[in-house]
């Protein structure tokens, strides 16, 4: 049956906030003739379409002017009221994550959570990091992300700031910085203070490693692991807290990795990694007095454009083969860190320290004993650019 169509208003709450960008998505709404409407007088759903916005209930026989009804629309909850040219868009909930917002991939925080708030985030131009730093300033946090290579680092500190709000205090600055050099690491953090004159929170997430049996693992590839990961890492926590943390409190939050049953192919990582969660239990009782709250997010396998690249002709075979042995049959997206990252950067998580959240849909606990069948019962992953090129590498395609 033909659909008739009209032209509407829209307010609301976030009618006002959104209107602009949805009336130019919104046109029209088509309101189908067999549409079971809800009569306002005694609730059963046998209303008949009279005229434009006018309805008759086929129980109860009252007419009902622009008779109440709701749906789904672009993951917002839609519902009409008034009648004929003066029929309104009522929109009662707020876009959710993927919709058409200031950032790429909407946080799940509340906005401003962390206004006028400094984070320091190592590795923050790429990857789970670059996830971390956008998500913290589209909080309101300022964000300076740090790594050795500076033309990565502007390029994704431009991309970064193009996605701010006009009205948001947030600022992002990329400062070039070698973890495992001490004396670049002070001078990070005393340009952060020069600049901001406060650190509230310090993420670690600079690392790197690269695959090789043990036996074959030269020296230098050992020292250069072990020198990112876990030195460069001890670096950056006791530089913060002795310049600024010590006398103010803050949160740091340590990313390391899903090292549990061991980490074969990558024993320097694993060591690393493994010491670095020791390390966070440590620093938690230490400076618990200085009002430090220390915490680590352990990611599983997680799938971003810059690991692939990293991995390089390696990269397709490793994340193909790991999708069967998790428990979601599918991979994480960086975007799944930052919101754990950011979870226990909040008040949120004001009693939590020492801890370790494993990030990994239950992949650390997931051994043969236990079948798990191939399913899409999980959640969809983010959207981005991430699980764009995810999608991309899986031919044919895992569910995501």
């Amino acid at each position: 049956m033909a659909k008739r169509t009209k032209k509407v208003g829209i307010v609301g709450k976030y009618g006002t906030r959104y209107g602009a960008s949805l009336r130019k998505m919104v046109k029209k709404i088509e309101i189908s003739q067999h549409a079971k409407y809800t009569c306002s007088f005694c609730g059963k759903t046998k209303m008949k379409r009279r005229a434009v916005g006018i309805w008759h209930c086929g129980s109860c026989k009252k007419t009902v002017a622009g008779g109440a009804w709701t749906y789904k629309w672009q993951d917002m909850e839609v519902s009409t009221r008034g009648r004929g040219v003066a029929l309104l868009i009522v929109i009662s909930a707020a876009p959710q994550r993927g919709s058409q917002t200031s950032m790429a991939a909407s946080s799940v925080f509340r906005p401003g959570l962390f206004n006028h708030k400094v984070a320091i985030v190592t590795g923050g131009g790429t990857g789970i990091g670059k996830a971390i730093s956008a998500e913290l300033l589209e909080l309101g946090c300022n964000v300076v992300i740090s790594s050795r290579k500076a033309g990565r680092l502007e390029a994704a500190a431009q991309e970064m700031r193009q996605k701010i709000p006009p009205s948001s205090p947030a600022r992002v600055t990329p400062l070039t910085c070698n973890i495992r050099n001490e004396d670049e690491v002070k001078a990070l953090v005393s340009s952060v203070l020069k600049q901001y004159g406060r650190i509230d929170f310090l993420v670690n997430n600079g690392g790197g490693q690269f695959s090789s049996p043990a036996e074959h693992m030269s020296s230098k590839g050992w020292k250069a692991v072990i020198d990112t990961n876990l030195t460069g890492t001890f670096h950056c926590c006791q530089e913060v807290y002795t310049a600024w943390m010590k006398q103010h409190g803050g949160v740091i939050v340590n990313i390391i990795a899903d090292m549990w049953k061991g980490f074969p192919g990558m024993a320097h990582t694993g060591a690393a990694r493994a010491a670095v969660d020791n390390l966070t239990k440590s620093l938690a009782i230490e400076w618990a007095a200085s009002g430090v709250r220390v915490n680590a997010v352990a990611p599983g396998t997680i799938f971003s454009k810059t690991a692939m690249e990293n991995y390089k002709d390696f990269g397709p075979t490793l994340f193909k083969m790991s999708v069967p042995f998790s428990p979601a049959k599918r991979l994480g997206v960086p975007e799944e860190i930052s919101s754990a990252v950011c979870f226990l950067l909040s008040p949120a998580a004001s009693y939590i320290s020492g801890a370790t959240l494993r990030v990994d849909a239950g992949q650390s606990l997931y051994h043969s004993m236990w079948e798990i069948p191939n399913h899409s019962a999980w959640p969809e992953a983010p959207e981005g650019e991430n699980l764009d090129a995810l999608k991309d590498l899986l031919n044919p395609k895992s569910k995501l």
